[in-house]
């Protein structure tokens, strides 16, 4: 008997399109619960043990300063909520007490902007979320820190309020600074965010355009036009306004990706422990060596402060991934951070509202839940901010 065959064909352009229209209708929609219109986003403030903790004073010598310079005024019932200007305040009138800089972290004399690359092109890696969490972190420390989201994917733009469908325009992404034709000053393209201390480049699709535009100026043959130092030439223009700048590369060695690695003073390469990950960092980090070798000889430059792996989604007690991670700090030793980013129902469920640890209350967790998941952000933000800290010579 034979058998009837479908000749009906999905025609796949036309199906993705479609789903993809529809997907996004609905994410709008879902947005406009979550987050309505008129609505925007905000940094809650901290408690008095939270902000000694980021401006790296006991919490005793904390109230007293506060108290001396009234900031922030107390409530009611005396007690006292810091914003993040109030610590800004209070590190100047440190400075100010001590009769030199040392709380305000700002950079001074010849200590060179710190651009760091984070990056990997295997999903999963929580390449993301480590980006959004250290440039909130280093913010919050007091420095002054830029995000660019170079992923055409713009997780990172959506999670600090700018969506990428509907706040993004034409020439808005970083596209719009190192585009061939007609590129804009990337002062114009950076906006603030609802954290002080922290601006941010959005991203979207026409990221891609870089991608498919660059090999027809590469076959023009203009010297003018190298692709791998356009990130660096642009940020050249807006280097003494900040003192970091976090780079959240696409998940894929592009054209994007290999002018962020020229741009980049450092790098920081997210992995999770399972084999699968690793085997495919493996070929990861192969074909990067090779890239980097080609620019290398055009004159791109391919040296760094300094390169760390940092393991991400750690499950400490699972068997497997602790081998990994004996295997992989048996191989690279001190190029790995001695930190890892543990996994935790506390990040995720964070980020199902867009949002980052640092910006949810402590009482929406169990307290065990939200510690553990602090003290691991602490741990790895903080190591990193050793390294930069170090590159300026400082202890």
């Amino acid at each position: 008997m034979l058998q009837t065959v479908n000749t009906r064909f999905e025609h796949l352009p036309s199906t993705l399109a479609a789903d993809a229209a529809e997907l996004q209708r609905q994410l709008q929609l879902h947005q406009a619960r979550v987050f309505p219109p008129t609505s925007q986003k905000t940094i809650r403030q901290f408690s008095p043990s939270e902000a000694a903790g980021f401006i790296g004073i006991g919490e005793t010598y904390l109230r007293q300063i506060a108290a001396e310079i009234n900031v922030p005024e107390p409530s009611a019932n005396g007690r006292r909520l810091y914003s993040l200007s109030d610590m800004d305040e209070i590190r100047a009138a440190l400075d100010v007490k001590n009769g030199a800089p040392k709380y305000v972290p700002l950079r001074r004399g010849n200590e060179k902007l710190q651009v760091i690359a984070v990056m990997n092109f295997k999903g999963g890696s929580a390449k993301t979320t480590t980006s959004a969490h250290l440039a909130q972190y280093l913010s919050l420390r007091g420095y002054r820190t830029l995000a660019i989201d170079l992923d055409p994917q713009a997780s990172l733009s959506a999670m600090f309020g700018h969506q990428p469908e509907l706040d993004v325009g034409e020439g808005e992404t970083l596209h719009g600074a190192i585009r061939y034709e007609n590129p804009l000053p990337i002062s114009s393209i950076v906006r603030s965010t609802y954290t002080p201390n922290l601006h941010i480049i959005p991203g979207n699709l026409e990221l891609m355009e870089f991608e498919h535009e660059t090999p027809r100026y590469m076959a023009g043959g203009d010297a003018a036009t190298m692709f791998f130092a356009r990130i660096g030439e642009a940020l050249a223009d807006i280097e003494s306004l900040y003192d970091v700048v976090v780079l959240d590369c696409p998940p894929q060695l592009g054209f994007l990706t290999m002018s962020a690695l020229c741009a980049a003073t450092s790098v920081l390469i997210t992995v999770h422990p399972q084999m699968l990950d690793v085997m495919s960092m493996s070929q990861f980090l192969s074909m990067t060596s090779e890239l980097m070798s080609v620019v290398e000889k055009a004159g791109g430059r391919t040296s760094y402060d300094w390169m760390r792996y940092l393991l991400t989604r750690y499950e400490p007690n699972d068997g497997p991934q602790a081998q990994m991670s004996g295997f992989m700090r048996a191989i690279f030793g001190n190029r790995m951070l001695h930190s890892a980013m543990l996994k935790s129902t506390a990040i995720s469920d964070a980020g199902v509202t867009k949002q980052t640890l640092y910006e949810v209350d402590r009482a929406q967790f169990t307290r065990g839940t939200y510690d553990r998941a602090m003290e691991s952000l602490g741990a790895v933000n903080g190591e990193v901010e050793e390294l930069v800290r170090s590159v300026w010579g400082r202890k």
